[in-house]
């Protein structure tokens, strides 16, 4: 699910290397490079890659993606949660630059492009995208948010007859058609924030998109919205790689690390914690009603 599919140009930019100081888990010295303001940590080169382009993980995403992704273009970019995963998995595979490319989500979950080693935009693992590319193991669980202005009352029992919007191509949009099936006409947007702010205008009653997304913009618009509640999906985040990579045994390796040596819950608190300003955990669930 990603979700936001901001149609933008697509941007190449490096993320900025520095000379630092940069020791492994075992305390010794390692090379000295810098992503950004990402901690790095494990060993550097531990695993072996073939990258697309010699010495640099390409990685493509979908641009704004506060939390997730800190900046706004691929060459501003310098923290969040992905790109300093990214930052690691460079930095055990030994490569010492992080090159972010921008595309519209539709694009990123195409499968029609080979340009990049992975892509990391909060893309929720589904049948139909893994025809078409290959993902790695779960990083995160997903679910799908209500969002509305503040001083509205829409909820699980009227949302049907709401204006409904979603995000162009997403598992949302999907969720939306076929679970709440509303009763007025669904309007897909490009990008997250001209969704966000026809909902602000009340040229649509409701958003409906991933949680992890949603939740930075109650903090941003001076509380003109509000998220009100979150559908279970049973979905997960995974890391998308072109159909057949070459790298995909060797890269779900470097995530499973990621994962089980605590790396990922790290960036979780540092990152989603302060974008999100509150406890996703805390807010309610909604029921969707299958009925007619």
């Amino acid at each position: 699910m990603r979700a936001a599919a901001a149609i933008v140009s697509s941007a190449v930019g490096v993320a900025l290397i520095a000379v630092i100081p940069a020791c492994d888990q075992g305390g010794s010295e390692s090379p000295n490079v810098e992503y950004g303001d990402c901690q790095v940590s494990g060993k550097y080169g531990e695993f072996d890659l073939s990258p697309e382009t010699e010495g640099t993980l390409t990685v493509k995403t979908t641009l704004p993606a506060p939390g997730w992704w800190n900046g706004d273009t691929p060459d501003s970019v310098t923290g969040g949660y992905e790109y300093c995963m990214a930052a690691n998995i460079a930095y055990r595979s030994g490569l010492d630059r992080v090159t972010v490319k921008n595309a519209p989500f539709p694009e990123v979950v195409s499968g029609r492009t080979r340009d990049f080693d992975l892509a990391l935009a909060q893309i929720t693992i589904t049948p139909e995208r893994s025809k078409v590319a290959d993902f790695s193991p779960p990083y995160l669980s997903s679910t799908l948010g209500l969002l509305i202005r503040d001083g509205e009352e829409i909820n699980e029992d009227n949302i049907r007859d709401a204006r409904i919007g979603v995000a162009e191509g997403t598992t949302g949009e999907e969720f939306v058609d076929n679970r709440i099936r509303p009763t007025r006409p669904v309007t897909a947007f490009a990008n997250d924030p001209e969704m966000v702010e026809a909902l602000e205008q009340g040229r649509i009653d409701a958003v409906v998109h991933d949680t992890t997304i949603l939740l930075a913009y109650p903090q941003k618009t001076e509380n003109k919205v509000r998220l009100v509640g979150q559908y279970r999906t049973g979905q997960s985040y995974g890391a998308l790689y072109p159909k057949g990579s070459a790298d995909k045994e060797e890269l779900d390796q470097v995530i499973k690390q990621l994962i089980d040596d605590g790396t990922l819950t790290k960036l979780s608190a540092v990152y989603l914690g302060a974008a999100f300003g509150q406890d996703p955990v805390k807010i309610p669930y909604l029921r969707v009603d299958d009925g007619p």
